[in-house]
């Protein structure tokens, strides 16, 4: 009977490897600050987790590691939002300088155009 225990967890083991590789996967992004890779990454989140919570279901996985992961999960979505926060900030203060040097840009167009009389 231990042999069939050890398949079990041996064959539940890929479902804990494929969500560390995401997380890595998605660290990467953040680090990056790769929005795109992060969308296309977040959409492989719930087919990550499916399998590990099924494992967990089926007594195939120990509920530590899975909830150790889960927690992994909250602090990273955590952090990719204050991350997303503070790019949205950056490029608010972005667009306002833009919009300042182009009406700076007018007004000197208009002081230095001659008036036609």
């Amino acid at each position: 009977m231990a042999d069939s225990q050890d398949t079990f967890h041996s064959e539940a083991q890929p479902c804990l490897a494929n969500f560390d590789q995401l997380m890595t996967n998605l660290g990467n992004a953040l680090a990056d600050q790769d929005w795109d890779a992060l969308v296309s990454l977040n959409a492989g989140v719930k087919a990550a987790i499916e399998p590990m919570m099924a494992a967990l279901e089926a007594g195939l996985v120990e509920p530590e590691p899975v909830r150790t992961r889960i927690e992994e999960l909250r602090q990273f979505l955590d952090a990719a939002g204050e991350g997303a926060a503070r790019a949205k900030a950056e490029a608010e203060q972005a667009l306002k300088g833009v919009n300042r040097n182009r009406s700076a840009a007018k007004a000197y167009q208009n002081i230095s155009t001659p008036r036609s009389k």
